[in-house]
C-alpha cells in the first residue's frame, strides 16, 4: 500500500477515535492510536498532517459540508463518513499541493472500505460538489 494511502488510513482512524472520544485529549487518542498500530515517521508525518489541520479547520470545514450537502446535517451522517469529507474537505480547500482528484478518488476508496453500501456514492457526491464549486471560486 502507497504511503499516502495508508497514512490517509490512519489519519481517518484517528479522527473517528476523536469524534468518537469526545472528551478525550488529542495527544491521548493519538498516542492511544499509535500504541496498537504501525506506521514509519513518513505515514506518521503526513498522517498528522490530516489530522491537525481537520482539527483546526474543523469549524469551517463542517459549515462548508453542511452549505452542500441538502438536508444534511453534519451529525446525521454516519461517523466515518463525516469524518472522511472532512479530512477530504481539508486536502481540497487547504493542501493544493494535493490534486483535487486524487484527493476525492482517495476519500471514495476509504468510504468504501469503512463505511457501508452506499457511502463511496455518498462521499463522492459531496466532495465533487465543494471541488466544483469552491475551486470555481478561487
Amino acid at each position: 500500500m502507497r504511503k499516502r494511502t495508508l497514512s490517509r488510513e490512519c489519519a481517518l482512524q484517528i479522527l473517528y477515535s476523536v469524534d468518537i472520544r469526545k472528551t478525550a485529549p488529542l495527544a491521548e487518542v493519538v498516542n492511544d492510536y499509535w500504541q496498537k498500530s504501525s506506521g514509519d515517521e513518513i505515514v506518521r508525518e503526513f498522517s498528522m498532517v490530516l489530522v491537525e489541520g481537520t482539527l483546526k479547520n474543523r469549524k469551517d470545514i463542517d459549515k462548508l459540508i453542511t452549505d452542500y450537502t441538502d438536508n444534511w446535517r453534519i451529525e446525521r451522517m454516519a461517523v466515518i463518513d463525516r469524518n472522511i469529507i472532512r479530512m477530504a474537505t481539508f486536502e481540497l480547500i487547504y493542501m493544493e499541493q494535493i490534486p483535487p482528484k486524487v484527493a476525492i478518488n482517495e476519500a471514495v476508496d476509504l468510504a468504501k472500505k469503512f463505511g457501508d453500501d452506499e457511502s463511496g456514492r455518498f462521499v463522492n457526491g459531496v466532495l465533487d460538489k465543494i471541488n466544483k464549486e469552491e475551486r470555481k471560486n478561487k
